[in-house]
Parts: structure tokens; C-alpha cells; sequence
């Protein structure tokens, strides 16, 4: 009777022990570039735009060419090659996108979205949606901090799409145009920004730099 009470006793311990150990070697930190975010936890929320306009083909921050119909998309702390599902949450449709750009630049946005992963979750016509970023895969090492502050150098601002790429041709690789949407406005304008940068004092260096080639820019942080 001793030995079936033992056995009834240690086999349930026995079973917990290893439930608790498989579930420990099983769990998975968001750190680790190759794996995933097994809590499906929420990164990031907030407004996500799009770009595209005077871009495709232009080099992104990643050295790779931007590429309008690829399900892609920029984010201003996030590693590259970072995988995140993007979610609307206007109307649930979601995502998978890769990063390989910097930005965007408006400060009460998030990410910056491809044409077409703005379009799988419609949000073309509007331009700007209310979104959740998931994490699928990490490209490195995921900062603690998603918002902290980067900066940027604004150097113009059109209301014809034609002008803002013909300058922004003139300046070359380095510069992208985003499409900044304005309530109450038939039309969007756009904005054009030189680099990303960690510190204020790499941007000033950077902004020199374009002034001895005669353009003229201002420093934005961007939080």
C-alpha cells in the first residue's frame, strides 16, 4: 500500500517538474535575431502611413533599392531585416512586412508602410490608419526603447509631387519624400528628409556637408 502511494504521489511531481522544464527551454527572447515572439505581445502602437511617390528605385537606409510592390517597410529604431505584422486596427486586416528603410519622419507616426503593404490592409485612400505592430521575426537585437529620439534633416517641403522629386533627384541617394496628409485638404504635400541619425552632432556633420554642396536643411528629432 506504502509503494502505490509513493507512486501516485511521485509520478504527478514528476510530471509538473518536466512541464515546468520544457516550458522554460522553451520560451524565447525578442533579443535573439533568429527567433520569434512566442507571446505574440504588442511592440508598438500607433499611426502608420505610406510612401512610395518619387522613391521607387532610390536607395533605401539599408543599401538596398526601394521597391513600391515589395511588402516592406521603414521604422526609425527598429533593426533591418526586423519582420513585423502590421495590424489595422480600423478594420483588423493585417500584414507581414520586412524592415529596410528609415523612418517616417512625422512625429505622431510609427512606420512607414510600401504601397502594397498599405494597400493588403487598406489604407491607401486615407493614408495614415491607426495600427499594432507584432513581432514575427528579429533582425537583431530589438531595442528596449522603440521611441527613442533619432533625427532627421528636412530640407523641403512641396505641394506638387513632380517638384518634390525633381529636388529631390538633385540631392540624390540619402533622400526620401513622404506624403504628409492634412485634414481638410483635397491633396497631400510632401515632405523631404536627408538621413537618419542617432545624435544631433552626426546630423550637424551631415548638414555641413550638404550646405558646401549648396543645399540648405533643419535639424528634426524625431521622437
Amino acid at each position: 500500500m506504502k509503494s502505490l502511494l509513493r507512486i501516485i504521489f511521485i509520478y504527478p511531481v514528476l510530471g509538473y517538474l518536466l512541464l515546468v522544464l520544457c516550458a522554460c527551454n522553451g520560451e524565447r527572447s525578442i533579443e535573439d535575431g533568429d527567433q520569434e515572439n512566442p507571446a505574440n505581445e504588442i511592440l508598438q502602437t500607433g499611426k502608420a502611413s505610406w510612401y512610395g511617390p518619387g522613391f521607387d528605385g532610390r536607395l533605401t537606409s539599408s543599401r538596398e533599392r526601394f521597391d513600391k510592390d515589395a511588402l516592406t517597410a521603414a521604422h526609425r529604431t527598429l533593426p533591418f531585416d526586423t519582420i513585423v505584422e502590421v495590424v489595422n486596427t480600423e478594420n483588423n486586416k493585417s500584414v507581414e512586412v520586412r524592415i529596410n528603410d528609415r523612418g517616417p519622419y512625422a512625429q505622431d507616426r510609427i512606420i512607414d508602410l510600401s504601397k502594397a503593404a498599405a494597400e493588403d490592409i487598406d489604407m491607401l485612400d486615407r493614408g495614415v490608419a491607426e495600427v499594432e505592430l507584432f513581432l514575427v521575426e528579429a533582425g537583431a537585437t530589438i531595442p528596449e526603447n522603440l521611441n527613442h529620439p533619432t533625427y532627421t534633416i528636412q530640407v523641403g517641403e512641396y505641394n506638387l509631387e513632380n517638384y518634390a522629386e525633381q529636388f529631390a533627384e538633385s540631392i540624390g541617394d540619402g533622400v526620401r519624400i513622404e506624403q504628409r496628409f492634412i485634414p481638410d485638404r483635397d491633396r497631400p504635400i510632401f515632405m523631404i528628409y536627408y538621413g537618419n541619425y542617432n545624435s544631433i552632432a552626426d546630423a550637424r556633420e551631415e548638414l555641413m556637408k550638404l550646405e558646401e554642396r549648396g543645399f540648405e536643411g533643419l535639424i528634426r528629432q524625431i521622437n
